[in-house]
C-alpha cells in the first residue's frame, strides 16, 4: 500500500496518508504566534482544514485528536473555538493535556487522525 506525504520537509511531513487513514503532524499557529489561545486555536484549525483537504478528507471524518496547551487554565477558551469548529455528531476521540511546546510563541498544538472514507 502506497504512502503519500503532504507538505513533506526534511524533518517531518504536514500529513501522511496510508490507505484510508490520514495522520497530521502537530499543528501550531504559524499565522498567529504570540497571540491569544483563541486566535491561535482558530489558526491551527484552519491549517488542519487545509491539510485534510489536501489529503482528500475533512473534519467530519476525524477519528482522534490530541491537544497540547501550555496553560490548562485556557482549556475553556480553546474549547469555545473547538466546539464551534468540530463537525456536529462526528466528534473524535480526544485528549487534552498541559505541556511545554517547542517555542514560547505558541500556546496550543493540535494533532489529528482522520479517515478518508
Amino acid at each position: 500500500m502506497a504512502i503519500k506525504r503532504i507538505d513533506a520537509g526534511p524533518r517531518m511531513s504536514g500529513a501522511v496518508v496510508h490507505g484510508n487513514t490520514v495522520y497530521l503532524a502537530g499543528q501550531v499557529a504559524s499565522g498567529a504566534p504570540g497571540k491569544s489561545v483563541t486566535e491561535q486555536t482558530k489558526d491551527v484549525l484552519k491549517r488542519i482544514d487545509d491539510l485534510l483537504a489536501k489529503a482528500g478528507t475533512d473534519k467530519s471524518k476525524l477519528v482522534s485528536a490530541n491537544i497540547w496547551l501550555t496553560d490548562i487554565r485556557e482549556f475553556a477558551k480553546m474549547n469555545e473555538v473547538w466546539d464551534a469548529w468540530v463537525s456536529p455528531g462526528n466528534t473524535p476521540a480526544r485528549a487534552t493535556v498541559q505541556s511545554t511546546l517547542a517555542s514560547p510563541d505558541y500556546c496550543v498544538e493540535i494533532m489529528v487522525v482522520a479517515a478518508k472514507d
